[in-house]
């Protein structure tokens, strides 16, 4: 018999009735009823119950012991009284008669929290005391099913023909849309290492390599705020890239692997792959957003054109969008809304309600011509008890202000289905788009193929050209982004010069990649699917941080380990930094 336990929390039955045991874990709950006390004593699989003899000394000891301490039990399986079975939990048919105890970690200081409630406790609380916040049956049981998801996925991979490959940590600066972790060096005076945002130019400089089919579970370090979706610092993605591979087989490859693992590891409906897949033009005009949510089925209408012809001033040379809703709102439903589109920066939000007779009723009404108004029944298909609300803003406003607005009404009417994953692609992104400073800069991942390659970027308007590059988006969450990449060298450098680099800042900020593409490189692609967003979606969490078992706050903060931190300047000088202190 182990020193400590014979058996885990969860695996004492009925069988084991009258057999002698140890087990050992945390003391969860204590009852003292006089001449008996009952321990639930719980580790990582489950909770058992013990019990004291009624010899006072042993009574004594177990009711004194600190909740949360570790103990050892030793003693004799007991089938409970009728009376005290607890069908909650898996041993709730038996409990160890206390031969033997032991406390083996004393708990000596007041708990900052209860450590298995479900009671709300502030969050800088639990990541202050994050090894106490784990001991939530909760959160371990979301670190089990991570490590779970984890390994199917590389099962999937595998099974595949994909070769797991260990990127570099340690690597170079390179612009690639968030800021760099820079690490100084000791043996090189005044210059950088960066912790790699993505292995995007490992991955395919492995494709260069010959490795046909590469995958990894592949940390990413990126200095960006943090979003209920996002972690600021580290996150984890299933970074896959394939040679001689087009758009399609990517597409082929990843599909089932998405499919596979969410009807796994839920009991939710999943959407049927080949997934949808829509334009990126075509999502921001009908759902307002590059990441849709399908399971609303409300959508968007562009009626500019319509307003054009109308006397409603503050929709004229505006961009004009609209949202059909079916069945009577009441008015304070349309208070409501307007309330949360006054909290978005919205000036109004106008709408018609069609009547009985097809005649329309809303602040709006005297403004449409009685002549269009049939016009406008057939544009957005209304029929009678319909509503139609209106939001108008230059066209990038509008559109996001639209996709605001449909995702509120799809909430408050209760129209979207939570027990299902529904997927989608969205595919045909810009290449390039205008900066803040009206500068042409890409839209997406600068390493992506052009849609008519070297043609379309010497003849195309550089904002009509679309790229190779793919998102997948499940419940209006981006887990990945993919693309075919550039494999060839003047198209790079064409590609990279509208963007404003030079060849010498190509060869300098991408030197790997823009010397091996001259020595034969393979067509290739590939995507990174986020296992955090995965994970955060099949636990049904609100945040990506109860699926990771040591986060850093919203800050940036890693409360528990206190970093980041102040250093020693002997550790400054031997990494040749001063600080400049004011």
């Amino acid at each position: 018999m182990n020193e400590y336990r014979s058996h885990n929390c969860n695996e004492i039955s009925l069988e084991d009735v009258g057999k002698k045991v140890r087990i050992a874990g945390w003391v969860e709950t204590i009852r003292d009823l006089g001449g008996l006390v009952f321990l639930d004593i719980r580790d990582m699989y489950g909770i058992t119950q013990v019990v004291t003899s009624g010899e006072v000394n042993a009574v004594d000891f177990a009711s004194h012991i600190p909740i949360e301490s570790t103990v050892t039990v030793y003693g004799s399986v007991k089938k409970r009284d009728d009376e005290t079975v607890n069908p909650k939990i898996k041993t709730g048919l038996v409990e160890i008669q206390i031969e033997d105890i032991k406390v083996l970690g004393k708990r000596v200081k007041n708990l900052p929290f209860e450590v298995n409630t479900d009671q709300e406790i502030r969050e800088d609380l639990r990541l202050q005391h994050r090894y106490l916040d784990l001991r939530n049956t909760r959160l371990q049981n979301n670190l089990k099913l991570r490590a779970e998801v984890l390994q199917f996925l590389r099962s999937q991979m595998i099974e595949q023909g994909f070769l797991e490959v260990q990127t570099p940590i340690l690597t170079s600066s390179s612009p690639e849309g968030a800021r760099d972790y820079l690490v100084p060096s000791r043996l090189h005076a005044g210059k950088f290492y960066a912790l790699p945002q993505a292995p995007q130019q490992f991955k395919q400089l492995l494709m260069v390599s010959g490795i046909d089919k590469y995958f990894q579970i592949a940390p990413c370090f990126r200095d960006e705020d943090a979003r209920a979706d996002r972690a600021p610092g580290e996150f984890y993605q299933l970074d896959m890239e394939m040679s001689f591979a087009t758009q399609e087989d990517v597409f082929t490859v990843i599909e089932p692997v998405m499919y596979n693992t969410f009807k796994k590891f839920s009991n939710k409906k999943i959407a049927e792959y080949p997934f949808p897949r829509i334009t990126y033009k075509d999502a921001m005009l009908k759902y307002g957003t590059d990441k849709p949510d399908l399971r609303n089925p409300l959508y968007i209408i562009d009626l500019s054109d319509f307003f054009k012809k109308c006397t409603f001033k503050p929709f004229i040379d505006r961009t004009v969008r609209a949202i059909k809703v079916k069945g009577h709102l009441s008015k304070g439903f349309h208070e409501k809304m307007l309330q949360y589109a006054m909290s978005i920066g919205m000036g109004g939000l106008g709408y018609l309600e069609v009547q009985e007779d097809l005649s329309f009723k809303g602040p709006i009404d005297k403004f449409i011509p009685d002549d269009l108004k049939k016009t406008l029944l057939e544009l957005a298909d209304l029929e009678k008890e319909d509503t139609i609300f209106f939001i108008a803003d230059n066209e990038a406003r509008a559109t996001e202000l639209a996709g605001q607005i449909r995702d509120e009404l799809g909430i408050r009417l209760n129209l979207i289905d939570t027990d299902v994953f529904q997927f989608c692609w969205i595919i045909d992104f810009p290449m390039f788009e205008l900066d803040e400073h009206e500068k042409l800069a890409f839209s997406h991942n600068p390493f992506s193929m052009p849609q008519g390659g070297l043609e379309a970027l010497e003849n195309q308007n550089p904002l009509d050209i679309l790229a190779y590059q793919y998102d997948i988006v499940c419940n209006g969450i981006e887990l990945s982004s993919g693309a075919v990449r550039n494999h060839d060298i003047e198209i790079m450098l064409k590609a990279f010069s509208m963007a404003g680099y030079t060849e010498e800042e190509v060869k300098s900020k991408f030197g790997a990649l823009y010397t091996a593409f001259q020595f034969g490189a393979p067509p290739h692609a590939g995507i990174a699917p986020g296992v955090d967003r995965m994970l955060m979606l099949l636990t049904n969490s609100d945040t990506i941080r109860e699926v990771i078992a040591f986060p850093l706050n919203s800050k940036a903060q890693d409360l528990m380990m206190g970093a980041p931190g102040n250093v020693k300047r002997e550790q400054l000088r031997d990494v040749h930094i001063s600080i400049d202190e004011k």
